[in-house]
């Protein structure tokens, strides 16, 4: 583990004409930044959506070949691709990564209706926040020392495609791209307070299906048993589950069933979104919900999970690494602290191997998955020039 004072000092030995240089080049692209922004935001890029997922990446890709950096493309069949890219790879030592995820919550046609756009200071679009503008700030840091140098270590970009679902695809890639890596800096979008996260809740979704008795519903309502009653009552059962004081909470956020109303429900289906602490046994919690799954809650009914998924908890960011980044944007005319929430992110994944990890680093945004979603477009330069000092000292 890193010394705090021992990476300060480290910071301060950065040449002072390379930080410079980097910082003037990300001052003067400003209006670039926004053009890109443009660009991927106004491409759907649903989660599974893998020719719209793809050709975000293709966009990323342009601005970097063009500037000399290599690109790679990994194909994730159904979800579209991951990028690599790298800059000074042949550094001393283990990489720095700048990680993103190029998949949004939004259905194909959302930019149809509600197309990029920029308003008093602000940019709107699907996934303007969550992740878009994290993904140009990382290219633009990128950039900026393929055009600058000044790099020691090698800096790797890793985008991935399947984060909004869980990764159930690219989990185990990530893990193993991140692993031995000096640190990751993950470019969720800054808190609306324009703090970092240094800690995450993981999540867990379960699928999970119901199967009742067909019947018609006045001439023989009896003889059947209602998948729907019965996927009501486990809905009760598992909302049950959320305790504050531990930290777990439990949502149905999608409910399937039946066929036609005089029928009694002969199949149901539904989704839970579980969120819980580093504190939390997910496997212990994952036996809690199939118990209540599988229980005959009507008689005659049967139920069982059919997909369960989970993101690990984001364990807390090393005090070192915070206190770089810190020093970099105090340097820079802002302040940020670091601070907790309940959203999970790839950057679990990545704190889960060991890889000392800090996550938001991107543009301040607010309301994400919303139709109100929003980028703070002033925050681009300083934030992308805090993430270029944090890698430029970085030990």
């Amino acid at each position: 583990m890193q010394d705090t004072a021992a990476a300060l000092s480290t910071a301060l030995t950065i040449e002072p004409a390379v930080r410079t240089q980097v910082l003037d080049w990300l001052a003067s692209q400003q209006q670039a930044m926004q053009d890109l922004l443009q660009k991927v935001v106004n491409i759907d890029s649903g989660s599974r959506d893998e020719a719209g997922v793809t050709a975000v990446a293709h966009a990323l890709a342009e601005r970097l070949l063009a500037a000399g950096v290599p690109v790679q493309f990994e194909p994730v069949p159904g979800y579209g691709v991951l990028l690599h890219a790298q800059v000074n790879a042949a550094g001393a030592g283990a990489p720095i990564i700048l990680m993103g995820h190029m998949d949004t919550v939004y259905p194909a046609g959302t930019v149809a209706k509600r197309p990029y756009r920029e308003e008093a200071g602000r940019a709107y679009g699907p996934g303007v926040a969550d992740m878009k503008s994290g993904l140009v700030l990382n290219v633009f840091v990128a950039e900026a020392f393929a055009r600058c140098g000044g790099l020691q270590a090698p800096l790797h970009l890793f985008f991935s495609c399947d984060e909004e679902i869980g990764s159930p695809a690219t989990r185990d890639l990530i893990t193993a791209r991140a692993r031995g890596a000096r640190a990751v800096l993950n470019a969720e979008p800054g808190r609306v307070s324009g703090n970092l996260v240094t800690s995450r809740k993981g999540s867990m979704v379960v699928e999970f299906e119901v199967q009742g008795v067909a019947a018609h519903a006045g001439i023989n309502h009896a003889a059947g048993a209602s998948a729907i009653d019965a996927l009501a009552r486990k809905t009760l059962a598992l909302h049950a589950l959320t305790d504050p004081a531990t930290g777990i909470t439990a949502n149905v956020g999608v409910v399937q069933g039946g066929i036609v109303p005089n029928m009694v429900a002969p199949h149901a289906k539904a989704e839970v979104d579980l969120r819980f602490t580093a504190d939390t046994d997910p496997d212990a919690l994952l036996e809690r919900v199939r118990a209540i799954v599988e229980e005959e809650s009507v008689p005659r009914t049967q139920g069982r999970i059919t997909v369960a998924r989970r993101t690990m908890p984001m364990k807390t960011t090393p005090e070192y690494l915070l206190a770089l980044y810190q020093q970099g944007a105090r340097s820079l005319g802002f302040e940020v602290q670091g601070e907790f929430t309940g959203g999970a992110a790839d950057s679990g994944l990545t704190a889960s191997v060991g890889v000392p990890t800090l996550c938001a680093t991107g543009p301040v945004g607010g309301h994400p998955h919303t139709e109100r979603e929003y980028c703070e477009l002033t925050t681009f330069v300083p934030r992308a020039q805090a993430v270029a000092l944090a890698v430029l000292g970085h030990p």
